[in-house]
């Protein structure tokens, strides 16, 4: 358990940081392009390649990640080295056949997306900037690969900082390209996205350059191992790949799923929101649906996409040796600490969603209204990301695919009419019913796979549930006590109410969650030690 814990800690780290900086560098990039109507173009772009990337990855990285896990278990580290060999010219290849296929489809995507003439944006504008942010692909599927091979080592570090390097080099070339181009220079909000889009690619060369030194450091400790290997099998390329593919292949539906989602909505929103007479605002709603929001939505997730490329290796090993019990109990650890954190702050954000959308972007009743009906999807989210994992480690990777369609399926079969019903809350509440089904099928596949039975992770939903439900409420007041005396307005001021209603409702969470020594018992020791000097013995 401690290192399912240390790889997880590591993994969050890195991605919080990088989550944090994917979501702050979009404020003064706001700024720069002038809001959701030239920020729309960006959106447009993004969600294509990243359904392209996961093509272009085969899954491999979290594939390589399971497949070296098992086979260090059993100390033959030949097959990881054989298969991290031959695994690069496959990325390579991949890498540039897919950025040939997503210039020949930018137009074609275009054409669908575009419904009307009163939109904001034209056919030729939306296939540029595709073609231009597709440029990353030669180089992230290769970087991805090496993070899955040094995480079947168990070293997570690589992949953390290699996150974070390539994510503070794509936000200085992006916001710098942009200033640049619109303030400097005089150029269109246009030139500057496919600028903005193009950092991907300088971001990626960023981060292949600190997995570039991390081999070096470690490649003799992994050298030391290699020549130590016993081979519990001789595997030829064929035998390899056909594994591979048989643990990528859940992988890229795993990796695809939020993009697929958002790709329903990109493709059928538009047209539903035309047909109820909405075409001259559908392209900002959109934006505002799958991008500004969802940008502020995903910072609690940030905590299932570390358990989950911790989980893999973690619960291939005990899974592979048979101890069921230690593998139970990971289960329960991981559910309840996913829950402890994601439902809290989904709903702390929802609640405090205007003032949140008004100091992050601008005032917009708009963009309050979606990000507090779209916040509570962060415990779907999370709770896919996690049961997935579970599933590709003890190899029922087909319930993946299943589950995954299956939502998916009842996502595009309800979004069109529950848009023209509700609107944007429609594609919202589409995509709820469309995870909440994926995720039940999950759940019920693992608790049947391993016997699992769980009154202790019930209990403590209901309680995280109740107190979250009295946080609500302290917020909800403090809340409505600052605005009755002296509505903000400014995005000082309303920073100001922010800080001190999220400081509430931390401070009631965290008191009652330290009374009832839930903190302590989820955390270990040293929150333990917190709790002590605190007064919480």
């Amino acid at each position: 358990m401690s290192s399912l814990m240390k790889g997880t800690a590591i993994l969050t780290i890195g991605l919080f940081l990088s989550k944090v900086l994917g979501l702050i560098y979009l404020f003064p990039f706001y700024s720069i392009v002038g809001g959701e109507e030239n920020l729309g173009l960006y959106q447009y772009a993004y969600i294509p390649y990243n359904l392209m990337l996961s093509v272009a990855i085969s899954g491999l990285p979290l594939g390589v990640s399971k497949f070296v896990s098992k086979y260090n278990a059993m100390n033959d580290y030949q097959a990881g080295r054989k298969l991290f060999k031959s695994g690069m010219a496959v990325m390579f290849i991949t890498g540039v056949g897919s950025f040939l296929l997503l210039n020949l489809l930018a137009n074609p995507i275009a054409n669908v997306v575009i419904e009307d003439d009163e939109q904001i944006y034209t056919v030729e504008q939306i296939t540029s900037v595709i073609r231009w942010v597709s440029f990353a692909l030669l180089a992230v599927p290769m970087m991805s690969l090496i993070r899955g091979f040094f995480q079947g080592y168990g070293h997570y570090m690589p992949t953390s900082v290699s996150q974070l390097v390539e994510q503070i080099v794509r936000i200085i070339v992006l916001l710098g390209g942009s200033y640049i181009v619109v303030v400097v220079l005089g150029g269109t909000p246009e030139t500057a996205i496919k600028f903005a889009v193009f950092a991907a690619f300088v971001g990626a060369i960023g981060g292949l350059a600190v997995l570039y030194f991390y081999w070096r450091k470690l490649k003799p400790e992994m050298n030391v191992l290699l020549e130590n290997s016993v081979s519990s099998v001789e595997l030829s390329y064929k035998d390899i790949y056909k594994e591979i593919i048989k643990y990528s292949i859940p992988f890229v539906f795993v990796g695809m799923a939020s993009s697929l989602f958002q790709l329903v909505d990109m493709l059928t929103f538009n047209s539903a929101m035309n047909s109820i007479g909405l075409a001259s605002v559908t392209d900002e709603i959109l934006t505002m649906l799958n991008l500004t929001t969802q940008k502020i939505v995903i910072i609690p997730v940030m905590l299932a996409t570390g358990f989950s490329m911790a989980l893999v290796p973690i619960i291939t090993k005990h899974y592979t040796l048979g101890e069921f019990d230690i593998l139970r109990s990971s289960l329960d650890k991981t559910y309840q600490i996913l829950l402890f954190i994601t439902i809290p702050a989904s709903i702390g954000i929802s609640i405090l969603a205007p003032g949140i959308y008004h100091v992050l972007y601008e005032q917009s009743e708009m963009g309050g209204q979606v990000l507090a009906h779209y916040a509570p999807l962060a415990i779907f989210f999370a709770m896919f990301s996690v049961t997935a994992a579970i599933l590709q480690g003890i190899d029922f990777q087909k319930w993946i695919i299943f589950s995954l369609l299956t939502g998916l399926l009842i996502k595009l079969m309800l979004n069109t009419p529950l848009i023209k019903m509700m609107e944007v809350d429609g594609a919202i509440l589409a995509t709820a019913v469309g995870y909440g089904v994926t995720i039940t099928i999950n759940v019920v596949v693992i608790h049947k796979a391993l016997h699992y039975r769980s009154q202790l992770v019930l209990r403590r939903i209901i309680l995280i549930c109740i107190l979250t439900l009295v946080m609500s409420i302290a917020v909800l007041l403090v809340d409505h006590l600052l605005n009755v005396i002296a509505e903000p307005d400014g995005k000082v001021l309303e920073a100001v109410y922010l800080l001190i209603s999220v400081g509430v409702g931390a401070a009631v969470y965290g008191f009652l969650s330290f009374r009832l020594k839930l903190a302590q018992k989820l955390f270990g020791e040293r929150i333990t030690k917190l709790a002590n000097k605190l007064g919480f013995k």
